[in-house]
Parts: structure tokens; C-alpha cells; sequence
């Protein structure tokens, strides 16, 4: 069979499953992602480099969906690859339940998940203003940025912050959500070069209908809208998943969220956004009715600068720091496939020293939905002024921090909201606004959605602060730094949070079991990012090999009221001159005996009487050589103020000490003082 034939029959084979499979392409009514065995047959027939382009990913992962389609007799088509064994498959005629299930039994699978489609976690109020809005309101304006005072004790005290580090452009914060406005004159000058991940692989009219970009997937990350009508329900023209409970005007959710995060500030204009030093990068994984697991995790990857099959448009940008103000119903336990997927590219993610910050959803009091219950996300409840949780947000014990998200506390119809979250919006219904500068004013912006960017904001100020802060590290001082709960001051009657269980709690007052650890402060949480600068190692004296060294640990910058409680030391890299402590490795000082001249690594981490703990950098401690000392001999004969002859002896000690002391340059010196004393 020569070359052309064989092309043709890939082809029409090719076409085959496309044609099978038109349907599911069109209404999605089964959407799973894949992921096969390493050693399955179907993978090592033909490898998927980490450079293939876009046509060639496209073509390896539907030559796959082929095989596996004959197995199981029934046509697939294959959109998104995730990576170089993990795809995105459609198929028409059964519910993505089902079809999980069949694949799953198939022997070159590994596994394989529901592609689930997710939604922003802003809310809907059911306060009688909503609907109204007004321009000239709120009249607190930012509150949940200004310090605690009277009644209102949730807001995070940014200026406190600000007087430390308003950010750095160096701290890239990546905006996983419904792209954004980069034509708003607040937000113009923050925004990085983005990626819009809506409908790689899919001509379908869903994709399309989804998008409504005209153009699917490509380098543009503005936001086209994502209004929803009836007509787009009656038609069906978003598929099954959308429903008359989506039709809504367009959100600017994107646009809403990077304002929090990043708005240009001290400008005398607009709004003021937290770290308003740091830049925002637009990923756009949401269209009309949301978008799909497998758009916000490869969103993830690029975001990082991770490789995702068949997008050549590398990320020049890398982020810090990740916000989705986003998610859904699910689980992420390690068993659960959907679970599985998400702790991989959060592992992944969290590799690149990138903070995952996630809204903790609007379930009004039932659980935390996926991604924010994943563990090494930092998922954020939402707090009313007063500082119990508001109604609409979720619990449970996978929050690590809550902030403000904002409530309208209304009275009577036709008054305003008056503790909404103001940010920068577009004033379209549904297609944008050229350059509008429009702000979301008294309208009922609230939701956990807005809760999760106040966090984003500090943690990138906290990095702005310590540059190489880790994950880990910015979750500790998160924690280390809030302010406590509190008990008085809610609405009459408000109960404690309690576990989720399935019924709807409303307001209540929170507690560090589904709350977090406590209400946001940035002021505090930026100290606490300082101190962690402040761990300082002295040596005692100039180390010398074959003496002995102590180390003494210290800490500049602790927060007012704590003090030092603990030291725990460890040896990073003994430099094959040390190895081990001479003493114990839980006092503030600790003594080494270096065996050579040379260089070894320590590092100490300090905890407070709170329970902080502040892991130093690694210090590098160098070690000289012990001296050679050589005594010139008596010279002989005598002789006045002449000098006596120079000893052959000497000046062979003079070559010996050069060559251990000064090397190979200091011994060519001395040969040729040498030869000039003899002669």
C-alpha cells in the first residue's frame, strides 16, 4: 500500500468518526475527558510531542477517539487535549454519565471524567433593588478596602497595606473567568496579553453559540459578552445545559473581578484595586452559560506557562498568582476522576510557585464546590460589613480564609444596595461598549466571586514583599494574619455556622471549622510577609575548616505583641564539608566543625507564640582554609643596616605557602622573585 493510499484511507476514517459524531458536536450531549494509558497501544503508535502543532494534536487525539470508538461501538469526536494523553471526546445519543462509564471499562483507559461545565460565582440577590442600580451610589464607596471601623468590620484594611508595597508589575495575577475589557480606561494599562480557551478543536454551532467571539480559541482574551436570551433557550442553541435560569444580561464578570484585583489606582480615576502595582492576566474559560473543566484546566496550565498540546501561543508572562472566581457541584477526592484531574494541574501549577485562589461558591450554606474544595487552593468565603458570613455564600472546612463579598441589607422596594462590591464594568446589556468607562455603583455586585480577587490582590502584594514566597508560605501567613471572627453585631437570631449537611444556611456567624481561619487583613498579612524576609543567620566569627562554628538565628520585622518560641534548623547542603550539627537543632544557636575549606548551606525556621511558623532563607556559610604561617629564619653573617642574605630554605617555604594559599598566579610570582634573589 504506498503513501498517497494510506493517507486516503486516514482520511475517509477521519471522517467517518466526524460524520458519526456531527450530532454530538452539535448539541454536546456527551462530554468527557479521557486520559489513556501510558503504555496503551493507541498512544504508542503515534506519540504526542510537546511541540505538535495545533493540526497535528488535533489529528493524534482523533485517531485515538477512532480507535477507542470501534471498541466500543459508538462514534466519538475529539476536541481538547489537556496533555499528551488526556483528551477531550464527544458522542451523541447518551448522557455523559454514560458514556464515563463505558469508556472507563475500556482496557487502554486510565481514566476518564464528566466534562463538567462551570459557572462564575457571582450571585443573584433576591433584594428589591436589584433590578435598579443607581449611579450615585454606594455612598461608602470601597468599603471593604478601608480599615474596620463602626459597624463595619469585614473590610481588609488595604492602606495600612499600601504604606508597605502598593505591588509590583513583576507579580502576575491571572484572571481565569470571562476574559475582560481591555479597552477600559481603569483597566487598560494592567493588562497583559492573554489567551481566550473557548472552543479549541470544535467547529460545532454549541462552540460557536458559546464563544459568541465569531472566531473560537485564539490570542484574544476580550470579553464579547455572555448574555443570554430567550430566544438563545427556545432555539437550544447553547445546548442542553443551558437553561431559562442562565437568561440574564452580560456579566463583565472578568472585567468585574480584574477591577478588585488590579484597577489602575492613585490615577484620579475610577476605583482603587489592591495591589494596583501588579499586572492582570486575562484567561478566558467562561462564555454564555460558563465553560467546561477541561477549558479552565488547560487555562491553568498556560496561565503558568505550562505547555498545552496544540496552543503554540506562548505565555511570555507567567503568573503568581491564579484566580477563579468560578466552579461548581463536585467532589476532589483523589478517587473521584473530575477530583483526580484538578489536584494534578493544581500540583502542577503549585510546581511553578504559583497561588491558586479560588471563590468558595454561592450555595448559601452548602458545601464548597470544586475547584476550591481541592486541597492547596485557597478558597475564600464571603463576609456581609458586619462580619458574619452572608447568606448566599458557602462553608465547609475546606475554607482557608473569608473576605467581604458584599450585601445590600435592603429594607423596602426601589432602595439601593447599600454594601455592594464596586469595580469596573461595561455598561452593554449584552455587547460591549467601546472604551466605557462604567463601574458596577449601587447595583447588587456581590458573591463570592468577588470575595476570592481581595485575596488574589493581597497575596500578590505579599509576594510583591518576598519575591520568592511559596505557596505554602503565602497560605501560612493568610491564616497567621486574620483577624478573628466575630460574635456580636449580625442580624437578631443569627445562628453559629455549622457543617454543611445538605439545607441551606443563610447568615451566621463564623468560626475557624467552615470559615477559615479567620477575616482578611492585608496590612497584616503583608507584615507577616516581610517577617518571613527577616530570618537572619550570623556566624559567630570567620569560619576557618577544622574549628568549630556556631550559628546564631534572629528575626527582625515580627508582628507587634509576638515573640520568638521555637527554632528548628536544618543542613540543605553539607558541601562535603560538613556533615551534621555538632549540637541540638531547636535552639536559636548551633554549632557546625567544617572539615575543609569550602562552603556549606543552612536553614532555620522560627516559629512565633502563635504558632506562625518564618522558614528563612537559605544562608550560605563560607569556610576558609586554615593559614599557613611560616617564619623566616635568623639570617647569618652580619652586617649592619645592609640585610643579611636571603635563606635558600625560605624562599622554598615562600613557594610552598604561595602554592597553598594564593594558587597558581601567586606561585608564578614568587618563582620569579626566586630567580631574581639568585641572581
Amino acid at each position: 500500500m504506498n503513501f498517497a493510499t494510506k493517507q486516503l484511507l486516514a482520511s475517509l476514517s477521519l471522517a467517518f468518526v466526524f460524520t458519526g459524531a456531527s450530532q454530538a458536536a452539535s448539541d454536546e450531549s456527551a462530554r468527557v475527558i479521557v486520559r489513556f494509558k501510558a503504555a496503551a497501544p493507541s498512544v504508542r503508535a503515534k506519540i504526542m510531542a510537546a511541540n505538535s502543532g495545533a493540526l497535528e494534536v488535533r489529528q493524534i487525539a482523533q485517531t485515538r477517539a477512532l480507535s477507542l470508538a470501534q471498541r466500543i461501538g459508538r462514534p466519538l469526536a475529539a476536541l481538547r487535549s489537556l496533555d499528551e494523553r488526556t483528551h477531550v471526546m464527544l458522542a451523541d445519543g447518551l448522557s455523559s454519565a454514560e458514556l464515563a462509564r463505558r469508556l472507563a471499562q475500556d482496557s487502554e483507559v486510565e481514566l476518564v471524567a464528566v466534562d463538567h461545565l462551570r459557572r462564575h460565582a457571582a450571585t443573584t440577590p433576591n433584594d428589591p433593588l436589584y433590578a435598579v442600580g443607581n449611579n450615585n451610589l454606594p455612598a461608602v464607596g470601597q468599603w471593604y478596602l478601608k480599615a474596620p471601623a463602626g459597624e463595619v468590620v469585614s473590610s481588609i484594611n488595604a492602606p495600612d497595606a499600601w504604606d508597605k508595597t502598593t505591588g509590583s508589575a513583576a507579580i502576575v495575577v491571572a484572571v481565569l473567568d470571562t476574559g475582560v475589557r481591555y479597552d477600559h480606561p481603569d483597566l487598560a494599562a494592567k493588562l497583559l496579553p492573554g489567551y481566550d480557551m473557548i472552543g479549541f478543536a470544535s467547529s460545532s454551532s454549541v462552540a460557536r453559540a458559546t464563544a459568541n467571539d465569531g472566531d473560537l480559541h485564539d490570542a484574544d482574551a476580550n470579553d464579547p459578552g455572555d448574555w443570554v436570551s430567550q430566544a438563545d433557550i427556545t432555539s437550544g442553541a447553547l445546548g442542553s445545559g443551558c437553561t431559562s435560569a442562565d437568561i440574564s444580561n452580560s456579566s463583565w464578570h472578568g472585567t468585574r473581578v480584574s477591577g478588585l484585583i488590579a484597577a489602575s489606582s492613585n490615577n484620579g480615576l475610577g476605583i482603587a484595586g489592591v495591589s494596583w502595582g501588579s499586572k492582570i492576566l486575562p484567561v478566558r474559560v467562561l462564555g454564555k452559560c460558563g465553560g467546561y473543566d477541561s477549558d479552565i484546566i488547560a487555562g491553568m496550565k498556560w496561565a503558568v506557562g505550562l505547555n498545552v498540546p496544540g496552543i503554540t501561543t506562548v505565555n511570555a508572562n507567567p503568573a503568581r498568582v491564579l484566580n477563579l472566581s468560578l466552579g461548581g457541584e463536585g467532589s476532589c477526592a483523589a478517587s473521584d476522576s473530575t477530583g483526580a484531574l484538578y489536584r494534578e494541574v493544581i500540583t502542577q501549577v503549585t510546581a511553578r510557585n504559583a497561588v491558586v485562589v479560588a471563590a468558595a461558591g454561592n450555595t448559601a450554606g452548602l458545601a464548597v464546590g470544586v475547584p476550591g474544595n481541592c486541597p492547596g487552593v485557597v478558597a475564600v468565603a464571603a463576609l456581609r460589613h458586619v462580619g458574619s458570613k452572608v447568606g448566599f455564600s458557602s462553608l465547609g472546612p475546606e475554607v482557608t480564609i473569608s473576605a467581604p463579598g458584599g450585601n445590600c441589607i435592603n429594607t423596602g422596594a426601589g432602595e439601593p444596595c447599600l454594601y455592594p462590591m464596586l469595580s469596573t464594568t461595561n455598561s452593554g446589556p449584552t455587547s460591549p461598549k467601546a472604551a466605557d468607562n462604567a463601574y458596577t455603583d449601587g447595583a447588587a455586585s456581590v458573591g463570592t466571586s468577588f470575595s476570592a480577587p481581595l485575596v488574589a490582590g493581597t497575596v500578590a502584594l505579599m509576594m510583591s514583599v518576598r519575591p520568592g514566597m511559596s505557596p505554602a508560605e503565602a497560605m501560612a501567613a493568610l491564616r497567621s494574619s486574620a483577624r478573628p471572627f466575630v460574635s456580636i453585631g449580625a442580624t437578631a437570631g443569627t445562628l453559629q455556622c455549622r457543617a454543611p449537611n445538605g439545607t441551606e444556611l443563610l447568615e451566621c456567624y463564623c468560626n475557624t471549622s467552615y470559615c477559615g481561619a479567620g477575616m482578611l487583613d492585608a496590612a497584616a498579612a503583608v507584615t507577616a510577609a516581610q517577617a518571613l524576609n527577616g530570618v537572619t543567620v550570623q556566624a559567630s566569627a570567620s569560619p576557618t575548616a577544622g574549628q568549630s562554628v556556631t550559628l546564631t538565628a534572629g528575626i527582625t520585622g515580627l508582628a507587634a505583641g509576638r515573640s520568638v518560641a521555637g527554632y528548628s534548623w536544618t543542613l540543605v547542603d553539607g558541601g562535603g564539608i560538613v556533615t551534621g550539627f555538632s549540637s541540638g537543632t531547636n535552639t536559636q544557636t548551633v554549632t557546625l566543625t567544617p572539615s575543609a575549606a569550602g562552603s556549606f548551606v543552612v536553614r532555620v525556621t522560627l516559629t512565633d507564640d502563635q504558632g506562625t511558623s518564618y522558614p528563612g532563607n537559605p544562608s550560605t556559610i563560607s569556610v576558609a582554609a586554615v593559614p599557613v604561617v611560616v617564619t623566616p629564619p635568623v639570617s647569618s653573617g652580619g652586617g649592619g643596616g645592609g640585610g643579611g642574605a636571603t635563606s635558600p630554605l625560605w624562599l622554598l617555604g615562600l613557594l610552598l605557602a604561595g602554592a597553598l594559599l594564593g594558587g597558581p598566579a601567586r606561585s608564578r610570582r614568587l618563582s620569579a622573585a626566586a630567580a631574581r634573589a639568585r641572581g
